[in-house]
């Protein structure tokens, strides 16, 4: 749709999103984007998988299998014709020029929006980007999608996906479930947003379910344009290493003496996780992330420097015990991926 008001668009013409492409409709947060938007029952979603792909996919959707890596974009571009957005959503695994193909594709499909690979970190926080090595990789994205003058861009600000972290290691929000450990940054005390995967799930369905533009100049109800070429905020919680040990205390029956509790300088460990980077060794970058997210300057509670978007797309309000007992057991089975981590993984690509 053209235009700044539905009033002044033809009468065939909806003011809706109703067809969505997805890439990594099988993955950890993509399935729960794709069963979202199938909950809705507002949108036709198409899923491009990899020919070569065994993954699950939820059922309603439509499914292309496509090399969406190939220099050869012919089919790519004809499977996003009509598509009014296109959702990116991959492994920290994938090419790295996996993202701007896809982007170069849809504007030549002429799709409306991009969702890209960036689901986590404030896009608007230079420093904390610039310390976590996200910078490039977000401004090739939003570089390339300006320069091609067709889609516009939404990133979500997420922070990092709460039970993917919280069961993921000392290196992450400093759990170690199996061995019954915690490494609390500093003190522990610093508060940060974090999100569920089926909260971004939701953000992103009630995003693009929201109608495109005002329907006239008195409209003043939410629109999916105007967040255009800029950034949505949610979170399911605000909370510090403290109140989740509280959580994890509630959920597991424990105490603070059933538990070896230990305190590290957040500022030494990313400079640890840095210098392990620098050196090559790529693991240091899970421990420079997430120690950078605790510093006490608050980049980490976007929230209260930003606000939120919650209630505007509708989200709830969700039951932190809930989502600590999910994050137990992926921390006590060892489902969490040693090089994933949680909302950057898709950052890399996010």
């Amino acid at each position: 749709m053209t235009g700044q008001y539905a009033k002044d668009q033809p009468s065939s013409s909806s003011n809706r999103i109703e067809k969505v492409a997805i890439v990594g409709a099988g993955g950890s947060i993509g399935k729960h984007i794709a069963s979202h938007l199938l909950k809705t029952g507002k949108h036709t979603i198409t899923a491009l998988a990899r020919p070569d792909s065994t993954g699950q996919l939820p059922d309603g959707l439509h499914i292309i299998k496509i090399d969406y890596t190939s220099d050869d974009d012919t089919a790519l571009v004809t499977a996003l014709r009509g598509q009014q957005a296109l959702i990116i959503t991959m492994s920290v695994s994938a090419p790295p020029n996996t993202t701007l193909n896809l982007i170069r594709a849809a504007a030549k499909a002429n799709v409306p929006y991009i969702l890209p690979n960036w689901y986590g970190h404030d896009p608007a926080n230079n420093s904390l980007c610039n310390d976590t090595f996200l910078s490039d990789r977000r401004d090739s994205i939003t570089s390339e999608i300006a320069r091609l003058g067709v889609s516009a861009y939404i990133l979500l600000a997420c922070n990092f996906w709460y039970e993917f972290s919280l069961g993921g290691g000392p290196d992450r929000y400093g759990f170690d479930f199996k061995n019954r450990s915690l490494i609390l940054f500093d003190a522990g005390n610093v508060p940060i947003n974090t999100s569920t995967w089926p909260q971004c799930g939701r953000a992103i369905a009630n995003l693009l379910s929201l109608k495109e533009v005002p329907e006239d100049e008195n409209d003043t109800s939410p629109t999916l344009s105007q967040f255009r070429n800029g950034s949505v905020y949610i979170s399911s919680f605000r909370v510090s290493q403290r109140d989740m040990f509280e959580s994890v205390k509630r959920v597991t029956g424990t105490r603070d003496a059933d538990w070896s509790v230990t305190c590290e300088s957040a500022e030494q460990r990313r400079r640890d996780g840095r210098d392990a980077v620098q050196g090559g060794d790529m693991r240091g970058f899970i421990k420079l992330m997430y120690s950078r997210m605790f510093f006490g300057n608050g980049d980490g509670d976007y929230e209260s420097a930003r606000g939120l978007h919650n209630k505007l797309l509708g989200l709830p309000v969700e039951d932190l015990d809930e989502f600590t007992a999910v994050a137990v057991r992926l921390g006590e089975e060892g489902e969490v991926v040693s090089y994933g981590h949680g909302a950057a993984d898709n950052i890399t690509s996010r």
